[in-house]
């Protein structure tokens, strides 16, 4: 009767969390995530489509011979884009993926989910990494991945989780904090603060003998996924290279990491590099992502205050001034966290009556996403509360003049709320 118990609040969790994550990770230390999958295969309730990875998938075309086999013995019509694309698409991650996309669309018109079980035979592979990272974003608004591993996986949980598309269950709990295990006992403690131009202290001293800004930008790098491989920090940061050159130059760029805070930042252990446990970090995007997961908890009585010290974290883009793609990915993530977490406060505001507070909290969702009608119908509606018309005719007026510099127009939706505030 416990583990019946047991199974029943787990299964309850993983259902709440799975309305609005696009992926659920049920984590290594679950006792029950096998339980879980087998109900969730089993069940009459769900529509679940099951895929357990081999041996063989240690690339990314095995990965997909696999599961296309596998699926289609499940849905006839399984694989029919990616059987559609010319030989030369293989090399071409991005129309592979769309393709793979649009056959995961057409596996249901009902919700349903896609189950990667035995997700740590694909740990070596960093294209299936990288081709799962992606697919997130393009899976259909009615699909839910599940992913079991015996490990963590390779992926930026983190900034998956900062702009809501994914959680990490440890059977009835919902992991909200400590995602990697960064926090070590060693006695250097490094403060490392990525949100805004980015910076480290070493034991209250900031850091200032980097050699130039690559060592610096490796470490940031080091911290976004649980781990990481050479080739994976060869191809973020010197892809142009061949691959003996790049290696030569990461070498370079470790040691002086490694001399900047006079010790192995980086640790190699069976073919991965993470951050050295032996160091306790402290990293403010790691307790910007605690306090969302925690404000996102609306049966918690601190939610509020949660969101607001998300707010007071984002001292502004992740390290701002810096143009690498894969940077620039993680300001997108960690910038729709900001805005979700501004938007909320300004509801919460509007509630208290503090029609003001709220408007301020609007305008610096704007600063950060100026394309945002929505939030530009919410400030001129607010001046007009306020009654400051001219101002709301002002706010219009502007927002036509910057989106016709980019060959756009309000939407319809826009011009109307303007023509009502203008009636008054």
């Amino acid at each position: 009767m416990k583990l019946h118990r047991i199974l029943e609040e787990t299964f309850s969790v993983f259902q709440e969390q799975a309305e609005n994550a696009k992926i659920i990770l049920l984590h290594p230390r679950s006792r029950y995530r096998s339980l879980l999958i087998a109900r969730l295969i089993n069940s009459s309730e769900f529509t679940a489509f099951y895929y357990a990875l081999g041996p063989d998938d240690i690339n990314l075309q095995s990965f997909l011979s696999g599961i296309m086999h596998d699926l289609a013995n499940q849905h006839p019509t399984f694989g029919r884009h990616l059987n559609m694309l010319p030989p030369e698409a293989e090399a071409d991650q991005a129309t592979l993926l769309d393709a793979f996309a649009s056959d995961i669309s057409e596996l249901s018109s009902q919700p349903f989910f896609l189950i990667l079980d035995e997700y740590d035979r694909s740990d070596v592979a960093d294209d299936v990494q990288m081709f799962i990272e992606k697919l997130v974003g393009r899976l259909p608004q009615h699909c839910r991945l599940i992913v079991n591993s015996r490990t963590l996986p390779r992926l930026p949980w983190v900034s998956m989780i900062a702009r809501g598309d994914a959680v990490l269950l440890e059977d009835d709990a919902v992991i909200r904090r400590e995602f990697y295990d960064l926090q070590g006992k060693g006695s250097k403690m490094l403060e490392v603060y990525a949100l805004g131009p980015g910076f480290v202290l070493l034991n209250d001293q900031p850091i200032d003998t980097w050699e130039g800004h690559l060592p610096r930008l490796l470490f940031f790098f080091a911290l976004d996924r649980p781990v990481i491989t050479r080739s994976e920090i060869c191809q973020a940061f010197w892809p142009e290279l061949d691959i003996d050159q790049a290696v030569n130059v990461f070498h370079v760029t470790k040691r002086r990491l490694h001399k900047a805070l006079d010790m192995d930042v980086l640790v190699h252990d069976e073919g991965y590099y993470r951050v050295n446990p032996e160091l306790d970090v402290y990293y403010d995007v790691m307790q910007f992502v605690a306090h969302m997961m925690d404000a996102r908890n609306v049966t918690s009585q601190t939610h509020i205050a949660s969101w607001q010290r998300a707010i007071d974290l984002y001292r502004g883009p992740f390290l701002q001034g810096h143009t690498d793609s894969w940077i620039q990915d993680r300001r997108a993530d960690f910038r729709a966290g900001y805005l979700e977490a501004l938007m909320h406060m300004a509801k919460h505001r509007l509630a208290e009556n503090r029609p003001e507070h709220a408007l301020g909290l609007f305008q610096r969702a704007l600063v950060e996403d100026n394309h945002r009608e929505d939030l530009h119908r919410e400030v001129m509606g607010l001046f007009a509360q306020l009654g400051r018309r001219s101002e709301a005719a002002a706010h219009y007026q502007k927002l036509c003049d910057d989106f016709s510099k980019v060959g756009l127009l309000p939407t319809e939706e826009t011009h109307r709320a303007y023509e009502a505030i203008m009636k008054g």
